[in-house]
């Protein structure tokens, strides 16, 4: 009786470490039983919470910057130091909205080939420590907001968590709706610079900026939906349900209305002595265009699902950043 249940028992553990390889082997982590999880050590969890808030996608949140650069109001301590509080505080927002989303998305997370490895859904970060610290962070953030910058400031992240917490609930499966959610996520982060130092917003940079995100984020979906076509059960379910024309279009549409915004704003800029050798807002036009049409090729390729790696990685597109850069600050400091 006894041999029996031995020999029962190591079969079983024979099974499930043959069923552990498998799943490893699949990249298919397996969800860490109770007592497991209890004791995760601190730094794997951390780490892990670390993860959770996507490090990478900080650099979106350079955009808080993007107001006082266009009225050259940046580069004074004061500005400097109010900018980099708004660029931690909207960051712990945007963290506490990947906690919550993970952690809401975790069962969903473990059947897909990729998600499975993010933390929550993993096992490294428990499920109650992703809403617990998701929590914290969204209270902090407005909270922070309120009593050490201009009201406006706290009122617009309040807004920014409501806004992104609606789209992790539902608003992600409304068509065209997931798409102007993530263009106005965006547009808040360079609308909160400005509000930071009382800048007044042009409806040129409003334009440009808006129109220019949503090109990026219909880039993205149309690269996701490439990429992923015929594979069930490996991308958004909303994919299915957009064309891959129909996600073009939206792209072309809203490169041409970010061109054409920009343009405009360029030249309505008057020339003459102020206006320094050369005509910079003018020149800065063919740079911004260039930038453009560099990007659309990824976009066109169905390689822009990344939006991030593909500014940081090509170089072309960063040299022409860079020179864009450079002819922007040229007009705005001789505006």
């Amino acid at each position: 009786m006894t041999e029996t249940a031995h020999a029962a028992d190591g079969t079983l553990a024979g099974e499930t470490s043959a069923e552990t390889t498998l799943h490893e082997q699949r990249g298919h982590p397996l969800r860490p039983s109770g007592p497991a999880r209890a004791h995760l050590a601190p730094g794997l969890l951390l780490t892990g919470l670390l993860k959770t808030t996507r490090p990478k996608q900080w650099v979106k949140n350079v955009l808080v910057i993007a107001a006082p650069a266009a009225a050259g109001r940046l580069f004074s301590v004061p500005a400097l130091l109010r900018e980099a509080l708004v660029f931690a505080l909207f960051t712990a927002c945007a963290a506490a909205v990947y906690l919550i989303n993970d952690a809401r998305d975790a069962e969903a997370d473990r059947a897909h080939p990729v998600k499975c490895r993010r933390p929550v859904a993993a096992g490294q970060v428990p499920v109650p420590v992703a809403y617990t610290v998701g929590g914290v962070l969204a209270a902090l953030g407005p909270l922070l907001a309120a009593r050490l910058a201009p009201p406006l400031v706290a009122v617009l992240l309040i807004a920014y968590l409501a806004m992104q917490l609606a789209y992790c609930v539902s608003l992600k499966h409304v068509l065209v709706v997931d798409l102007a959610v993530v263009t106005t996520g965006f547009l808040m982060r360079a609308m909160i610079g400005g509000l930071a130092l009382g800048i007044p917003l042009s409806r040129w940079f409003l334009i440009t900026t808006g129109f220019g995100a949503l090109f990026m984020v219909s880039a993205k979906r149309y690269s996701e939906a490439v990429q992923m076509a015929g594979k069930a059960g490996a991308t958004r379910a909303l994919l299915t349900e957009y064309t891959t024309g129909y996600l073009r279009f939206v792209w072309q549409l809203a490169a041409g209305v970010a061109v054409l915004a920009y343009c405009l704003w360029a030249l309505e800029g008057h020339g003459g002595p102020a206006a320094g050798l050369l005509p910079w807002r003018q020149l800065s036009m063919v740079a911004f265009i260039l930038a453009i049409l560099r990007y659309a090729v990824f976009a066109d390729r169905g390689t822009a699902g990344e939006p991030e790696d593909v500014v940081l990685r090509d170089r072309a597109l960063a040299l022409i950043g860079l020179a864009w850069l450079a002819m922007y600050a040229l007009a705005v400091a001789h505006w």
